[in-house]
């Protein structure tokens, strides 16, 4: 009895600790243990017992959590099994960024072609086979003074030595800067005035002759020009002791040295071999030390003569079978002045002028360029950059002729600038003097002044104000695309219809 009752009052007390304990009161010590030990380990025996119950609770939850989940996915299994649409743009439209056009430009050119054939049989119908190269070289052997090769190496051989022969006494001291000034001057000035005299006063040499001659003394112009400014920045380098100015990878030092390549410094440059290298090299702007190439690769060599011949035959070809019938079948409608004929007229022109137009670009600015390059190991091969690319008017001028773009940023452009001319200015005067040499190129040989090549090129200045301010993107390259396409023809029917008018008209009369 006495064990019975010990045993029930220890139950007692234990279940009275508990209670106690769960409700945060404070234990005695008992049987030589702390207070917080004791509540510690009671706390554990209640943690014990409510977590067994917690943990059957969670598992009879998570049993039924995951049996809603195997039901959700049998239902979307299902539903994705049924649907067929999902939030998508269509290809077309420009929120969807698809860019894969290639068949679209395939069928393009399938459908160019296609047009282009059936123009091209309707005028063999028509006005039969026209296509006669004898006549283009007995042309020049018949007429020589349209066939200029002895006349323009002879006589530019002149003017060279001249331009030589005064750097050669200004490096010297025998000249001053004034009169050397003056003899470049008046050789650059007979460079331009003395072959349009002889176009003009040769009456039987033809307007192709005499452009030709024209263009290639317009390129001596140019390069002498140049030859004389970089040798006057290396005498103001080597006078003023001058070794940061922007112009001094023209004149370098003698610490540039490549390895064992020695660069040719000023006055060293000042020699035959020098000049004639820089005069038949596809370049305008004067360096005293080109890039060079290591050797000539005689497969890129014979793929562009190759092309080079090609392409004038096909020129040639294209001209007399396509240009010459469409302008001669515009003479009458531009004389009657009718608008709807010549509109018409103008649009059946567009077509074979804009392809001669890409042909001869072709021809001479990668053929014939990278010809000459390779065969004079001239190493600087960018004669023109992506200007099919152009979204202004003002890109396109910049980089569909790179030696001419050089020439007029680096000698007469930045010149402006830095005399204290606005940009707009100089741009403008950069366009004034392409349009002076557009119209001498076309006016002299064909012994008349219209001056629509003129016109045309200043109106290039409120284009490319138009174009930049109001288009940009793909809209902005068609309206690049449109000005090349429509204006030319329209030039060429202008002078063709003046030349028509001046000369056969009066004959009839």
């Amino acid at each position: 009895m006495g064990d019975s009752d010990a045993t029930g009052a220890l139950r007692g007390r234990r279940r009275r600790a508990t209670l106690q304990a769960g409700r945060g009161v404070s234990l005695q010590p008992m049987n030589g243990r702390s207070a917080s030990v004791c509540q510690s380990s009671v706390a554990a025996d209640f943690s014990k017992d409510h977590g067994s119950d917690k943990k059957r609770d969670l598992s009879l939850e998570t049993v039924q959590f995951t049996s809603a989940n195997d039901k959700k996915p049998r239902r979307s299994d299902i539903s994705d099994r049924l649907s067929c649409h999902k939030t998508q743009e269509s290809l077309l439209s420009s929120a969807s960024g698809y860019r894969n056009y290639r068949g679209i430009l395939n069928w393009c050119v399938v459908m160019l072609v296609l047009s282009n054939a059936r123009l091209f049989l309707e005028n063999l119908l028509r006005y039969g086979v026209l296509v006669d190269p004898i006549q283009v070289i007995s042309l020049f052997l018949n007429d020589p003074y349209s066939w200029p090769a002895a006349c323009l190496v002879i006589v530019s051989n002149v003017f060279i030595v001249v331009a030589l022969y005064t750097e050669r006494q200004l490096s010297k001291g025998s000249f001053t800067e004034l009169v050397g000034f003056l003899v470049h001057c008046i050789n650059l000035a007979i460079i331009l005035m003395f072959p349009g005299a002889v176009v003009l006063l040769v009456p039987s040499m033809t307007p192709v002759g005499g452009a030709f001659v024209l263009g290639t003394y317009t390129i001596l112009f140019l390069k002498l020009y140049s030859y004389k400014d970089v040798n006057m920045w290396c005498r103001e380098l080597s006078t003023a002791k001058a070794k940061k100015l922007a112009r001094s990878l023209s004149c370098p030092s003698s610490q540039h040295l490549d390895g064992g390549d020695r660069k040719v410094c000023y006055p060293g440059n000042l020699t035959i071999r020098d000049m004639y290298y820089f005069v038949f090299a596809p370049t305008l702007c004067y360096e005293l030390n080109f890039p060079r190439s290591p050797k000539i690769r005689m497969s890129f060599l014979l793929r562009r003569l190759f092309e080079m011949l090609f392409f004038i035959q096909l020129l040639v070809g294209l001209t007399q079978q396509w240009m010459i019938p469409v302008i001669q079948s515009s003479m009458k409608p531009l004389e009657d002045m009718d608008l709807s004929r010549m509109t018409e007229r103008l649009l059946r022109l567009a077509v074979p002028n804009h392809l001669l137009w890409l042909m001869f670009f072709y021809w001479f600015f990668h053929s014939s360029m990278n010809f000459t390059a390779e065969l004079l190991c001239f190493g600087d091969r960018q004669f023109y950059k992506d200007w099919w690319n152009a979204e202004t008017v003002s890109y396109f001028w910049q980089n569909w002729n790179i030696p001419v773009h050089k020439w007029c940023l680096r000698h007469f452009y930045k010149p402006l600038l830095r005399k204290g001319f606005s940009k707009i200015v100089s741009q403008s005067a950069v366009f004034f003097l392409s349009a002076f040499f557009h119209e001498y190129l076309v006016s002299v040989p064909l012994r008349m002044f219209r001056l629509w090549a003129f016109m045309g090129m200043m109106a290039q200045l409120p284009l490319a104000w138009f174009v930049g301010r109001f288009l940009c993107g793909n809209y902005g390259n068609a309206a690049v695309w449109i000005s090349i396409i429509i204006g030319q023809p329209f030039a060429v029917l202008m002078y063709v219809h003046d030349y028509y008018v001046l000369h056969h008209r009066q004959e009839a009369d």
